[in-house]
């Protein structure tokens, strides 16, 4: 890869789905600079009505953009939307795309980081009950994810990211009263973090309902999260037109629009491509 032109891959996903439609958009909104190129092809399709054809394309796309990104002939890339349901049925064995990957290209250090123009966040736990939080909550995984998110800020252009842990109770837990994870899990986090990656900036733990506003002002650059909707809540308030989910930990980033298929508006030319434009930014980013 040359750094004056970086290839950006992209999928269109299920496309029967607003995938299409939101990609044309972007791209013809996308930053100079790069190639843009297609995985996989453009099929026959009905908007809105998605089929067993169009699965297997959007499976047989994702295969195809991971060997392009384990060989290097892309340096990054942009995928459309998936209708997991319908590749589960045809064998998908993964809750979603950030699983397969990472297990594709053979990475086992890796995290859902979502990031908008407010927030980034990075999650310890994603899809768990949120009853299982507390017990499946370590801190070596807090040390781990705040690495990788500290390193994929630092790759995205911000060379010394603040970043805030988040504390798992309400009120940090109020010295016990509610909980001792903030003293026995998170905070044990912060010297190891700090000599993981001392060029950044760890702090915490933060009580979890100002952390987010305060991100938002611009007083952190991103925050570790212990559970899925601790930031997703808060990310999608402010950034739900233009977050994007990004694959974090591998050699080459794998970036997503937050949204999914939206078969019921496919085919109106109504569907936001902001998002799935942001993606095209951050994928760019990564590789300048």
């Amino acid at each position: 890869m040359s750094a004056e032109h970086p290839i950006i891959g992209y999928t269109l996903g299920d496309q029967a789905g607003i995938g299409p439609e939101v990609i044309r958009a972007a791209l013809a909104q996308a930053p100079t600079g790069a190639e843009y190129r297609l995985i996989g092809r453009e099929i026959n399709c009905t908007p809105g009505k998605p089929t067993v054809a169009t699965a297997q394309a959007a499976l047989e796309h994702l295969e195809l953009a991971a060997a392009a990104l384990r060989e290097g002939s892309i340096d990054a890339v942009v995928t459309a939307p998936i209708c997991k349901e319908a590749l589960h049925r045809l064998g998908f064995a993964y809750p979603g795309q950030t699983e397969f990957f990472a297990d594709r290209m053979g990475v086992k250090d890796f995290a859902m980081c979502l990031t908008g123009r407010h927030l980034t966040v990075a999650l310890c736990t994603t899809h768990v009950a949120v009853a299982d939080v507390a017990r499946l909550l370590r801190t070596e995984e807090i040390v781990r994810v705040g690495s990788l998110l500290a390193r994929f800020l630092q790759r995205t252009g911000t060379p010394c990211p603040r970043i805030a842990l988040a504390g798992l109770n309400p009120h940090n837990g109020e010295s016990g009263a509610f909980g001792h994870e903030e003293s026995t899990l998170i905070a044990p986090a912060l010297p190891l973090l700090r000599a993981a990656v001392p060029s950044a900036q760890f702090s915490g733990p933060c009580v979890p309902d100002c952390v987010y506003r305060d991100a938002a002002q611009g007083l952190y650059d991103g925050i570790v999260a212990p559970y899925h909707d601790q930031a997703l809540i808060p990310l999608k308030l402010l950034d739900f037109d233009n977050a994007v989910n990004a694959t974090i930990g591998l050699p080459r980033l794998r970036v997503s629009p937050d949204h999914g298929t939206a078969f019921g508006i496919a085919g109106h030319g109504i569907a936001n491509p902001a998002s799935t434009l942001r993606a095209f930014r951050v994928a760019l980013r990564s590789v300048q």
